[in-house]
């Protein structure tokens, strides 16, 4: 027979008070409550592991006798466990019944309360099953399960609401500056925040805003899935943004300060002389916000494009000469 060491089941230590085993007890089985996990068979055996290790140890008759077995068991393991243990000392006699402990309504309350319960149950659910070692421990047998005691009403589903998406489209500088959505759900207006630095796939959660639970479970959220459109001047590429500016050649050749646009307004930028067209120039920080980290930026990367301005019969008939002598 394979021990179970039941503390261990409910990540609690062995002196444990009653307080501290409920709320492990809690915390778990509404964790693997077959109704929160529908369908999922290791959920649903976890739940009946550790309902089985909360009747072990939270009565105190049935405590006791498996402390003195863990104890004993445990010198023997330390003993190198050399031979049989002798399970014949902890077995129940026939027909005993040590283990029935029925939870009184606020007991059950205290415990099941949120997952939709109600009434009052011999130790948990109808069906949930005992192992081998607690039947031959405490003497229930194992194919009868866990029964509802007196006066136990059947509870009420519960399952936790459904998620639901909406789409959301918004320009570049609302990306970038952050902005607001009003989604309409069901009966109700949500004024939902855009946060700074959203792109094309982002999700922006609105908890709570999903579909209704049922037996008292949450709501699900409502998920708004990003599409940033595209910009006539900016190229998106990630945190950084490209864009290309126009330079005269008078400027691409003798140099000067050209206005480049940014999504936060324009900055001046120096051009060398002799600058080529196609040439590209980084402006740190003038990039996108970082949508984790909002108050740092990508870089901007501007790249000149040489544009001819109009030019008089004089200008070009001196720009001839230039080429004339050039050659």
């Amino acid at each position: 027979m394979e021990f179970k060491d039941y503390y261990a089941i409910l990540g609690v230590p062995a002196d444990a008070d009653e307080k501290a085993i409920k709320k492990a007890y809690h915390q778990l089985a509404k964790k693997y409550h077959p109704d929160v996990n529908p369908g999922d068979k290791k959920a649903e055996e976890k739940f009946k592991e550790v309902t089985e290790a909360y009747q072990a140890v939270v009565d105190p008759q049935n405590r006791k006798k498996y402390d003195e077995l863990r104890q004993n068991y445990q010198q023997w393991q330390a003993r190198g466990g050399r031979g049989n243990f002798d399970w014949d000392r902890w077995q129940a006699r026939p027909g005993e019944r040590t283990y029935t402990r029925t939870m009184s309504p606020e007991e059950f309350a205290e415990i099941f309360g949120d997952l939709g319960g109600h009434g009052r149950f011999e130790g948990g659910f109808e069906g949930a099953g005992y192992s081998d070692f607690f039947s031959s421990i405490f003497g229930m047998g194992g194919a009868e399960g866990f029964r509802p005691g007196p006066g136990a009403r059947r509870r009420r589903p519960y399952q936790a609401g459904q998620d639901a998406e909406a789409e959301v489209q918004v320009t570049l500088e609302e990306a970038y500056h952050g902005t607001t959505r009003i989604i309409e759900t069901g009966n109700k207006r949500i004024e939902a925040k855009i946060p700074k630095g959203v792109r094309t796939g982002s999700k922006v959660r609105l908890a709570g805003q999903g579909g209704s639970g049922l037996g008292g479970a949450p709501r699900g959220d409502l998920y708004l899935m990003i599409t940033v459109l595209p910009h006539s001047l900016f190229e998106r590429d990630g945190d950084d943004l490209k864009v290309e500016f126009p330079v005269d050649m008078y400027t691409a050749v003798l140099g000067g300060k050209v206005s480049v646009p940014t999504l936060n307004g324009e900055v001046l930028l120096k051009v060398q002389p002799l600058s080529q067209s196609g040439q590209r120039f980084r402006l740190k920080g003038k990039g996108m916000p970082k949508l984790e980290q909002p108050r740092q930026h990508g870089d901007l990367y501007a790249q000149l494009k040489i544009v001819l301005p109009e030019l008089s019969e004089e200008e070009i008939a001196t720009l001839r000469k230039l080429a004339d002598k050039r050659h």
